[in-house]
């Protein structure tokens, strides 16, 4: 090699190093590509015409930014590289005994962020991104930008007051229309305004709610109150939507049952405690089955609701009603199209609460219960079912809770579609497309307390939901016009009705039930007619205090003293004895397997 290329490459070789230290302290991409309008001072927005390739994040990040993470990188290497020449042996030390220490924090640190980011990664995956994809081209953006640029869509998107930014190119040549609904489409959003802001160097848009539903709805307004009172006997009042729309179903004409599907905390009692509250003040009669017990405490002693906790008695009560339902569609088939749909027996509304765990538990005790040449499904189950399946003329209605309302949860796939109205709140994404999978995309879900989406003909209604206190509900249910509680005639199977009247004659045809299971029964209104069945033996007459030692033992003296006093629930006294009242130990019994363990009276009595 002459010495003249030897020069010329010593050359080349300190030009390049003095284009890499420059390229490091100005803080630009080191291959000496520019690929964003990123300066020293400002962060980048957009990417160079004719760029190709995918750009890293780093490329819109300002001048500055980048030295000094450089600078750190090195700063950190040069430290160490001097410890090693001074000490070597300690640095060799510090780094035996600090690498884990600094390893640990690094993964700690690692796995916090993932964590709290989860969320925004959900975000930038659900909504952002595929919003970047349609407006790139109308918009003029190469779609290798960074959509976190230009799109400013903060986390809780979808709550009343929140504020979606969206930077524009320069040359505005777009359609604001197409870009306006392009926007909508993709956030799934409804009653919005758009305010184009296209003056100066950095034009942009803002997108708020306008037409939004009212924050809080309370039944204590005067005027909610009076609209409760206007609204038809088979369509109860869900909410209001956007600019004060009433949301309701109309059970007779659109949907006879409803499912409610919300997470921890979404309020599905309280949207059950509305709906079952309007149709009871309007005569109808209601099984609350509730497992968890507690969820309806307004109910307790309410005309013409019966209130199952025990997992036998909702086992029973589920039966009796399958029964009910098929003698009321031969009924109405035999009344004809024609006739009043009240004919074949009042409104009936069923509260399902929980569905998750009381289908488990059905499960569990006809498991246990069942005999031999019994069904292995539960009877109970296959009666919801077949309710279910009822059309709207037999006016049995289920309203159903579940946290998470799977296929397996309801029995199958084909049970979930006969809830034509569903309502959902605080759901996740797998929830909307599991439920409402025809409304595409879905909404994004709000933690705004009462908020929710009612689903009805595959319209997607974003709602307030009307919030009703206990009492609120118990008060405006007792004002009703129902006749009395449900009371439950036994129907031996020999026993034969006049040809004349069509309702018995029914009954007596309802189909035969598995060996072990609860006689066939008919719903009526009390009082009832007398019944032809034989009687069953007289049942024990007991005082507290005696049945408190043979039945209940585990029950105290003062706590039956103490609910006989309190508990609309505790049953009627039968006779007396002197001056002490008698009881019959099976409702005493009944009553303490269903008695509420949440409620409490003075000194800690429940």
């Amino acid at each position: 090699m002459s010495r003249g290329d030897f020069n010329d490459q010593i050359e080349e070789v300190a030009g390049n190093l003095g284009l890499g230290v420059g390229r490091l302290l100005s803080g630009r991409d080191m291959d000496g590509i520019r690929r964003t309008d990123a300066t020293f001072f400002k962060p980048g927005r957009r990417i160079l015409p004719e760029t190709e390739g995918p750009v890293p994040r780093r490329s819109f990040r300002a001048g500055w930014q980048r030295l000094a993470v450089r600078l750190s990188i090195l700063g950190a290497a040069g430290g160490a590289g001097y410890g090693y020449w001074q000490e070597p042996q300690a640095t060799l030390q510090a780094l035996q005994y600090g690498g884990p220490g600094v390893g640990g924090v690094a993964a700690a640190g690692g796995i916090a962020y993932a964590v709290l980011s989860r969320e925004r990664r959900e975000l930038m995956r659900e909504w952002v991104e595929p919003l970047h994809l349609a407006l790139a081209a109308p918009l003029g953006i190469p779609e290798q930008t960074d959509p976190r640029t230009y799109l400013h869509v903060p986390l809780r998107f979808s709550d009343d007051d929140a504020e979606i930014r969206i930077d524009l190119p320069v040359n505005l040549r777009f359609n604001e229309e197409l870009v306006a609904s392009l926007i909508m489409k993709k956030l799934a959003l409804e009653g919005v305004s758009f305010s184009w802001r296209p003056a100066g160097k950095e034009p942009y848009v803002l997108v708020k709610k306008t037409h939004r539903p009212p924050e809080r709805l309370f039944f204590r307004d005067p005027q909610v109150r009076e609209l409760l009172a206007r609204m038809p006997e088979p369509a109860p009042l869900i909410g209001l939507g956007s600019s004060g729309k009433r949301v309701s179903v109309d059970l007779d004409a659109e949907s006879p049952h409803v499912l409610v599907s919300a997470g921890t905390g979404g309020g599905k009692s309280v949207i059950l405690r509305t709906i079952a509250a309007q149709l009871i003040r309007n005569g109808a009669q209601a099984f609350v089955l509730d497992y968890k017990r507690i969820s309806h405490p307004w109910a307790r002693g309410v005309p013409g609701v019966t209130y199952c906790r025990d997992i036998a008695e909702i086992h029973d009560a589920l039966i009796e009603l399958g029964v009910e339902g098929r003698r009321r569609m031969l009924l109405a088939e035999q009344l004809g199209e024609d006739a009043d749909p009240a004919a074949v027996g009042p409104r009936l509304a069923i509260l399902l609460e929980e569905v998750n765990a009381t289908m488990k538990q059905l499960a569990r005790y006809w498991e246990k219960t069942r005999q031999s040449g019994d069904p292995k499904v539960s009877p109970a189950i296959d009666a919801l079912a077949e309710i279910l399946f009822m059309g709207r003329q037999v006016r049995l209605h289920v309203l159903l809770v579940a946290q998470s309302a799977t296929a397996r949860a309801l029995g199958g796939p084909e049970m979930r579609e006969n809830f034509y109205t569903r309502i959902l709140a605080r759901y996740s994404q797998n929830a909307w497309r599991m439920l409402a999978p025809e409304i595409t995309p879905a909404p994004k879900s709000t933690t705004h307390i009462g908020r929710t989406q009612v689903v009805l003909g595959g319209t997607a209604h974003e709602t307030q939901v009307l919030f009703m206190t206990h009492a609120e509900a118990r008060a405006w249910a007792m004002n009703t016009a129902n006749a009395g509680p449900v009371t439950l005639k036994k129907t031996p199977p020999t026993e034969s009705a006049p040809p004349k009247n069509p309702a018995a004659h029914v009954a007596d045809s309802a189909p035969a039930l598995p060996t072990g299971t609860a006689p066939a029964v008919v719903l009526t209104q009390t009082p009832s007619e007398p019944s032809t069945a034989p009687e069953k033996p007289a049942d024990e007459l007991l005082g507290l205090r005696q049945a408190q030692l043979k039945h209940l033992p585990s029950i105290t003296l003062t706590t039956l003293r103490w609910a006989r006093a309190n508990d609309p629930d505790f049953p009627k006294s039968a006779g007396k004895k002197g001056t002490e009242l008698l009881y019959r130990a099976s409702d005493l019994k009944r009553w303490a397997r269903n008695r509420p363990r949440a409620t409490e009276g003075p000194d800690g009595v429940s």
